[in-house]
């Protein structure tokens, strides 16, 4: 009968595969200890055989089997024919079980991170969409979640390493099997730990003849204690090492050490002050406020003051919203506020797009979010991107004066303070008032000092009198 098969399997006939398919199905004699599970490999021929299979018996432990695999179809295919196959089977129990988890993409300018820490550990279930891991770059802190449901087998990577998007970072089990093998270890330790313990008898016996090695030492102690008191005179004591710890920088920390190091060594800084009465500001706060809230959900701040503030000036002054690109100036007519925040991995400048269009109440919302995705970690690369003009608040930490660097590729940086009450002279009298010190610093090459100065007058002028946005006077 196989003879017969494998003659017309010979013949190129489309439908020789299935006869030969079904006739060794009916040849196997129902033996009772051979494996039910069969891997079954199909080659695709482009010509005569559409699907020709090949079926294996796999005997188990204690399991006999009388046939063996038939390969007669591929026997007499064409040598210098392609063909693919494909192994497929068909058993419950197969690789299909356990699941990779990688990192995904981080966006366009990463290419490469540090696997900063791990969520989880070996052994532990997680759900699907579940944070595993997070992998920290120059920009942005990103989560490595389970792609399924299950136990984490082991994990592949280690802390602190370099990985790219598709590296493989641990194993998961969806059923859970296999991961008790993790236990085993601390088990191993605890029993390793425990049995030293019962052998006090055979250190008693190490410890009598350490007397006689320790009238040797005694001797040589205070020549010790001598040596080092002479030149404590004459060079000063460090301290000791053992009081020092060496930690690695973060990625996100290198990376803001590097561009606010580069923007000293390419930009010409120069820093502009003026001082702002706030009395009318946090006037206008305290008597709406609540009518504020009740409407749009959102405490009214005094970040949102000053970036009405800085659209107007970058209005009047549209040099200080441009960049230099090469021998060019770049004028754009889009006004997108950088904010930074403080956050305990570092500092990172979300952005307000289209800062010009927006009324007090979307711009509180607005930093209201972006500040807390920031602190979370969870903002992304897209919403820091970009920006035409920069505010950094050093007044929520109590500075009272400083000096912001630039964020590159703009061209200047308002800096706000703390709200201290100084005396002031109001209609010939001398009145407390709360006073905030702003700084403007600014790139040299491109902007004036008649410009700057201007542009600080506009934000003081507007903050002290709201009203002016108004009348856009």
């Amino acid at each position: 009968m196989l003879g017969v098969l494998r003659r017309k399997a010979a013949c190129g006939a489309s439908s020789s595969a299935s006869v030969l398919g079904k006739s060794l199905h009916k040849i196997r004699p129902a033996t009772p200890g051979v494996c039910s599970s069969l891997p079954e490999e199909i080659i695709h021929h482009p010509r005569g055989f559409v699907h020709a299979r090949t079926f294996c018996h796999l005997p188990l432990v204690d399991c006999s089997t009388s046939l063996r695999p038939t390969r007669g179809v591929v026997a007499n295919l064409p040598r210098d024919i392609n063909m693919q196959k494909w192994s497929r089977s068909f058993c419950s129990n197969s690789e299909g079980d356990l699941v990779d988890a990688v990192v995904p993409h981080m966006g366009e300018s990463i290419t490469d991170g540090t696997l900063a820490t791990f969520l989880k550990k070996p052994g532990e279930r997680v759900e699907v969409d579940e944070p595993i891991a997070q992998v920290e770059t120059d920009k942005v802190t990103v989560d490595i979640n389970s792609p399924e449901a299950g136990v984490i087998q082991e994990f592949v990577a280690k802390e602190g390493d370099t990985v790219e998007p598709g590296t493989k970072i641990a194993v998961i089990s969806k059923s859970g099997e296999g991961v008790v093998t993790h236990v085993a270890p601390s088990d191993e330790k605890s029993s390793e730990k425990a049995a030293p313990l019962p052998s006090p008898p055979a250190e008693e016996k190490k410890e009598k003849p350490k007397p006689k090695l320790e009238t040797a030492p005694v001797i040589e102690k205070p020549k010790e204690t001598s040596s080092p008191s002479k030149p404590s005179a004459t060079e000063p004591q460090l301290p000791p090492k053992d009081r020092e710890r060496r930690v690695p920088m973060t990625r996100l920390r290198k990376r803001v050490a590097t561009r606010l190091k580069d923007s000293q060594n390419t930009f010409a800084l120069l820093t502009t002050f003026n001082e702002v009465d706030m009395t009318n500001l946090m006037k206008l706060r305290s008597d709406y406020k609540d009518a504020f809230v009740e409407k749009h959900g959102v405490k009214l701040g005094l970040m949102s003051g000053f970036v009405k503030a800085a659209v107007s000036a970058l209005q009047n002054q549209p040099i200080v919203n441009a960049v230099i690109d090469g021998e060019d100036i770049i004028y754009r007519d889009y006004i997108d506020i950088s904010i930074a925040v403080g956050t305990p991995k570092g500092l990172v400048v979300p952005v307000l797009r289209e800062a010009g269009r927006m009324n007090f109440a979307e711009v509180e919302k607005e930093i209201n979010t972006l500040a807390k995705k920031a602190t979370e970690g969870t903002i992304s690369i897209d919403e820091m991107a970009g920006g035409t003009f920069t505010i950094s608040n050093g007044g929520v930490y109590g500075s009272l004066l400083s000096t912001p660097i630039i964020n590159p590729p703009q061209s200047a940086i308002l800096g706000m303070h703390s709200i201290v009450n100084r005396p002031m002279v109001v209609g010939g009298n001398i009145v407390p008032r709360p006073m905030m010190y702003i700084a403007l610093t600014y790139d040299h090459r491109l902007i004036d000092g008649r410009e700057a100065v201007f542009f600080l007058r506009r934000i003081k002028d507007v903050v002290e009198d709201p009203r002016r946005l108004l009348l856009d006077v």
